[in-house]
């Protein structure tokens, strides 16, 4: 088995995507190209501030525009870490998963599933169309790992919702 292959499959599909992009703390720009081009794809209002935070917006489900605007947060950014008997490029190499049991697992690096794991159940949220829902703000934060420079950056008037969820 893959991690491709298991359930939820939507969550689990975003997860890999995200372990295939390179992100260590302030080289996140890969993994902000992949989130600007899945909110076009998702035809999703989309901003960035100085820092390199995005925000993704999902407007309300009909018959619930009345509801608070719900901010789900994650941070883009993951610790790199290895075996010192693996050959891995944090800067260019993605990750390899492997499924031991009822695990997943990096082999020989860390996983990237803190904060991988909270920014695919955001777009996996984002992209689905059977959910009622208010507002939604995806809000993605960089360089958690080493300082959060991308929260403490944060101007007061980027996000609007006043409800936050953080999925780290």
């Amino acid at each position: 088995m893959t991690i491709k292959e298991l359930e939820p499959a939507a969550l689990w599909g975003y997860f890999y995507d995200i372990t295939r992009i390179p992100r260590p703390s302030k080289k996140e720009q890969k993994i902000r190209a992949y989130l600007l081009d899945f909110a076009e794809k998702h035809n999703l209002e989309v901003k960035q501030d100085k820092a390199g935070n995005i925000l993704i917006t999902k407007p309300a489900t009909l018959g619930k525009e009345d509801l608070p605007t719900v901010i789900l947060q994650s941070h883009i950014d993951m610790v790199c870490e290895k075996n010192s008997d693996i050959e891995h490029d944090f800067d260019n190499d993605p990750i390899e998963t492997i499924i031991e049991g009822d695990w997943v697992k990096a082999n020989g690096t860390t996983l990237g599933a803190d904060n991988g794991i909270g920014v695919a159940a955001e777009l996996a949220i984002l992209a689905s169309d059977n959910i009622a829902h208010g507002k939604i703000e995806a809000f993605f934060t960089v360089d958690e790992e080493t300082g959060l420079t991308g929260a403490n950056a944060l101007g007061k008037d980027f996000l609007s919702g006043n409800l936050l969820i953080n999925l780290d």
